[in-house]
């Protein structure tokens, strides 16, 4: 999205960040739209996950497949309802809370339940779990000195964060689980560095404001 005017053959409110409206307001947006009610699935979707990951011991392959596809069918919905909420100026306050908690509670549901079966070391899970709370917190924090508009690092640790889950969850060959290791590797790694650079652009934000 470019600022000033549209290119020729655009509306004049689309990419408008909140809202249908030249004024981006959300107040005329119902809050019963097609991109809320996928992220509220997405939530809805986080127990049906944890029940089918921990049926029988949490290793049946079947189950496990199963698992698989009902976090892939969550993850999807995530990127589907930030296009339609983009494109068709359906974004919401509701939206702009509800569609990070869904993430965070698919994310970490996943991870703590992989934790709790020991495939997955629990120092990974404490990390991701740490970074995401300590930067809502942040996030929280500077709110009265201005917003920090999400990043394209942030997306991309999101979507290694779901492959590397996808992975860990289907039951992958023992030959093949060095891709498992090595996606959650990265996953972990663009973890700690965004948050490390959202935490600068806080320090950023308040410091400008201030002055």
């Amino acid at each position: 999205m470019t600022d000033g005017v549209p290119p020729p053959g655009v509306p004049p409110t689309a990419g408008l960040p909140h809202g249908n409206s030249a004024t981006g307001r959300t107040e005329d947006v119902p809050i019963l739209n097609i991109a809320n009610v996928l992220t509220v699935l997405r939530i809805a979707l986080v127990p049906v996950f944890l029940v089918v990951l921990f049926v029988g011991d949490g290793h049946d392959t079947g189950w496990r497949i199963g698992a698989t596809v009902v976090f892939a069918v969550a993850a999807i919905t995530d990127r589907i309802d930030g296009q339609l909420a983009r494109k068709y100026g359906l974004v919401t306050e509701f939206g702009k809370m509800a569609d990070p908690i869904a993430d965070k509670a698919l994310i970490g549901a996943a991870l703590i339940g992989l934790s709790i079966l020991g495939d997955l070391a629990w120092w990974v899970t404490i990390v991701i779990a740490a970074r995401e709370i300590g930067i809502t917190l942040v996030r929280f924090a500077v709110l009265r000195h201005g917003v920090i508009p999400a990043g394209r690092g942030g997306k991309v640790k999101t979507l290694v964060q779901s492959f590397a889950i996808g992975f860990y969850l289907f039951p992958l060959p023992y030959e093949v689980r060095f891709a498992s290791v090595t996606l959650m590797g990265l996953a972990v790694f663009l973890t700690v560095y965004t948050g490390l650079d959202y935490i600068v652009q806080a320090i950023r934000l308040r410091r400008g404001s201030s002055s």
